[in-house]
């Protein structure tokens, strides 16, 4: 499942969507808005991009990551818009037989969504200020 939502993501919804009968390992990620970043209070993040090629970039790493571990599952999904601390950004999980590939998988799946896919990231503080981040940026994770 390959999806970007305006609405909130919920966990299972990702798990669910790499079920699968064969799948001895799931693995889940989620990134959320953390209260601070550095010495900065943030009040919420707000995501853009360009959906369309967001969603074929989001697409080929799904079929990239099958191709190159035997999983069964993948799902990636981005939430768009306004993300209040305590709030899931994204969403990445993998199924696969046995753990070692899901361990792989998983952080090389959200390491490249971060190159690669055409998704900005504005952090917004609590006196209103504002800052684009750069996923590159050395500190810059969420």
């Amino acid at each position: 499942m390959i999806k970007l939502t305006e609405q909130p993501i919920q966990a299972e919804q990702a798990i669910d969507a790499v079920a699968h009968c064969n799948a001895g390992a799931n693995l889940l990620f989620l990134g959320t808005t953390r209260q601070w970043t550095g010495d900065q209070e943030t009040r919420e993040l707000k995501y853009e991009c360009y959906q369309e090629m967001a969603l074929k970039q989001m697409q080929q790493l799904h079929d990239q990551a099958m191709e190159k571990w035997p999983l069964l599952g993948v799902c990636i999904i981005h939430r768009l818009g306004c993300v209040p601390v305590g709030e899931t950004s994204i969403a990445v999980a993998v199924s696969s037989g046995h753990r070692q590939p899901a361990f792989e998988a998983g952080p090389w799946l959200i390491d490249r969504l971060k190159q690669v896919v055409p998704v900005w990231k504005q952090e917004i503080n609590q006196q209103g200020d504002s800052t684009w981040v750069h996923p590159l940026n050395p500190g810059a994770t969420s």
